[in-house]
């Protein structure tokens, strides 16, 4: 049930924290929201994942699996800051939740697991923080866990992440005798009670310990003088330290990136949890340390700033959509600036419409709280707005500015879907927009070669969750086919090449001539990238965005086997037009034919996604493993021991892994497992991309 809140800004905007929690599949992100709603008071049950009463894990599908599959908002209040929290899922899968999570953070917890370490997914979400630069803390969990290992995960911090990382704490006792925290800036002893954590005795550090202590608290000052001049200063000069100068520096080192505290705890037996949420309070940064926003005017062009203020124009990011069974589409947005009521009209920057806001709500997990306005620094839910997209910018009209969307993963795994019942086909395509809505890394096209639909996603996993959604949510019975690679289409060469398009049927022709180089692009991952160099107006101006729509619109299908084209750069060079012949259409169809050409020229070949894959097991079955692997075209990349196990990295073609956890588990009687994701495209050898451009050429000569 709803209910209405009166909201005034009753909490500074510095003492707002947004924040997120990321880590790899299984390292405990969700069980550690739980604890942090359950001590902050927002709840008075603990959720538990494994029993699928978590509060933030409230999809049926993620009940029933065991894993986050979406992002979940929430916000709960500890000491005198409000605390908006994002959990966010580790599976790689659904990667694409934590990429538009952390555009719109201020700051993250990442979580690591006490016996894994590092994991693959570990350094997939550290990178998407570095890029979109959130200040972060780690916390190291399952530190009661058999095998677990404090300091060799902060050692992995260190060489697989090449980050600037220290303890601020230290753990008291190891595995099953995990008894408390040392607490490195303050120097003393946390020790917990009870098991639900809520019993704490703060005791004096024991004198056995205090050499140890001493020494890991040099090397967090010394970390810090690495990031900070204020402490380098003491640093060199042998000075002491008080807590609060340490406690400063922590902060302003982790607002400039430069360092990052890494705390202890376990989840799960309620241990750490409250010292985290006191480090998220000290050491994360709030709106407020972000002075103005950076955008574009979508009418000039020209870079414009924002100040993070109440008193600004308002703007905010739309960075996620959800469906809601009772009011419809939920717009979840971050708000930069300004504030905004509910039945008000607001201009969407990057569509060029105005939408009306009907209603704005506080979310936690799948529950709404009804509010009258935003300020700045709020993530809430926006109903009504018809038109916005994930990535949309809003703001006021007299004010528009826009903020750089952001980025999704290209998908790699496509399957045909139908109806079981031919009637069914309307609720198909209406269920299929939907998720498509909600879900950018989610793709669907026709087939016009086979008549059938395709969806895409990034594994077996996202597109079983799909099936499952559109039967559980929309009623609809559908079949799937075998999964299949999206390969794509490059050049090996750089190449001129030209395209002609004239028509004459009596009265105005049609004339479009141009002529573009193609390469590939240095970097690969790309895409595909155009630039005009005409020059003496060869083409005038207003055609050249129909011959980069042509470019566009032609690479989505390559000249091999219909694959899309990717990772090329396109300079448009000459060309030439007509004065009377001369049309949009013209240019568009003569830039497709030019770049067709290009790629018959340029050497194509078909590239393969290849995925970055761990395998941990036992010791006893590694040759087999290893010999399995090998006979899929796996290369190893390293073989790491851990604790009684071996973790075998990997880099092996999607195409050799299909349904691998089988093969897996009866290699291992059940006892390996594994975890991957996309890494990079690479060539497909010549012997199977025969057989890819042969199937293609056998399906459409039998369409025919």
């Amino acid at each position: 049930m709803s209910t209405i809140v009166t909201m005034k800004r009753k909490i500074a905007l510095d003492k707002i924290r947004n924040i997120g929690i990321i880590a790899h599949i299984d390292a405990g992100k969700t069980t550690t929201t739980e604890r942090i709603l359950f001590y902050s008071g927002r709840t008075y049950k603990l959720g538990e994942v494994h029993e699928g009463t978590a509060t933030m894990d409230w999809m049926v599908q993620e009940q029933e699996r065991g894993i986050t599959i979406t992002a979940a908002a929430t916000t709960c209040h500890w000491r005198d800051c409000s605390i908006n929290i994002i959990d966010t899922p580790g599976h790689v899968d659904f990667t694409v939740e934590v990429e538009r999570s952390l555009k719109v953070l201020d700051g993250a917890v990442v979580v690591f697991c006490g016996v894994g370490g590092v994991e693959p997914q570990s350094e997939t979400v550290w990178r998407q923080a570095d890029r979109y630069e959130v200040p972060r803390v780690a916390f190291v969990n399952k530190m009661d866990r058999t095998g677990s290992n404090f300091f060799e995960c902060i050692k992995q911090m260190h060489t697989r992440l090449g980050a600037n990382v220290a303890a601020i704490q230290l753990p008291f006792g190891s595995e099953e005798n995990f008894k408390g925290i040392i607490d490195l800036v303050e120097r003393k002893l946390v020790l917990y009670k009870d098991d639900l954590g809520k019993e704490v005795e703060i005791k004096e550090i024991p004198q056995e310990l205090s050499a140890e202590v001493e020494k890991y608290h040099a090397i967090l000052v010394e970390k810090l003088a690495e990031a900070d001049d204020f402490m380098l200063e003491k640093y060199l000069h042998n000075q002491k330290v008080s807590i609060e100068e340490v406690k400063k520096t922590i902060r302003v080192s982790v607002l400039a990136n430069k360092f990052v505290p890494v705390l202890c705890g376990a989840s799960f037996k309620n241990k750490g949890i409250q010292l985290l949420l006191d480090a998220v309070c000290d050491y994360l940064p709030s709106p407020a340390d972000k002075t103005s926003i950076k955008g574009t005017n979508p009418d000039t062009g020209e870079h414009e700033e924002i100040t993070t203020s109440d008193d600004a124009p308002f703007c905010a990011l739309c960075f996620k959509i959800a469906t809601d069974p009772y009011v419809g589409k939920l717009n979840y947005i971050r708000v930069y600036s300004g504030t905004i009521g509910s039945g008000t009209y607001i201009y969407n920057a990057t569509k060029r419409t105005r939408e009306r806001i009907t209603k704005l709500v506080r979310m936690h997990a799948n529950h709404q709280e009804i509010i009258e306005s935003v300020e700045t620094g709020d993530i809430a839910a926006a109903v009504g707005l018809k038109e916005t997209k994930t990535g949309d910018t809003l703001c006021e009209e007299k004010n528009p500015i826009l903020i750089e969307a952001m980025r999704f993963p290209e998908p790699v795994i496509r399957q045909a879907i139908e109806t079981s019942d031919k009637d069914d086909q309307e609720k198909l395509g209406m269920a299929l927009h939907k998720l498509t809505d909600e879900d950018p890394s989610f793709r669907v096209n026709y087939n016009q070669e086979t008549g059938q639909t395709i969806i895409a996603g990034m594994g077996q996993l996202h597109l079983e969750i799909i099936a499952d959604r559109i039967l559980r949510e929309f009623n609809v019975q559908v079949q799937v086919g075998i999964p299949q690679v999206a390969y794509r289409e490059t050049i090996t060469r750089k190449v001129n090449a030209s395209g002609k398009f004239i028509q004459q049927s009596g009265g105005r022709g049609q004339y479009g001539h141009v002529v573009i180089e193609m390469e590939p692009q240095e970097t690969p991952g790309l895409g595909m990238a155009f630039e005009n160099k005409i020059k003496g107006g060869a083409i005038p101006q207003e055609f050249i965005p129909s011959v980069k729509q042509g470019i566009m619109e032609t690479a989505k299908s390559g000249v091999l086997a219909g694959y899309p084209v990717t990772d090329i750069k396109v300079t448009l060079v000459d060309g030439s037009f007509h004065e009377v012949d001369s049309s949009e259409l013209a240019f568009k169809m003569a830039a497709g034919i030019a770049l067709s050409e290009g790629l018959r020229k340029g050497g194509s070949i078909i590239l393969e996604p290849i995925m970055d894959m761990e395998v941990i097991t036992p010791e006893e079955f590694m040759g087999m493993v290893i010999g399995d692997l090998s006979s899929r075209r796996a290369k190893i990349v390293a073989i790491n021991s851990r604790a009684n196990v071996r973790a075998i990295r990997v880099n092996v073609p999607l195409a050799e892994i299909f349904n691998y956890a089988t093969a897996l588990r009866s290699l291992t009687q059940g006892r390996a497992s594994y975890t991957m994701e996309p890494s990079f495209y690479a060539e497909v050898p010549s012997h199977i991309a025969e057989k890819i451009v042969g199937g293609s050429t056998t399906a459409t000569s039998r369409k025919g």
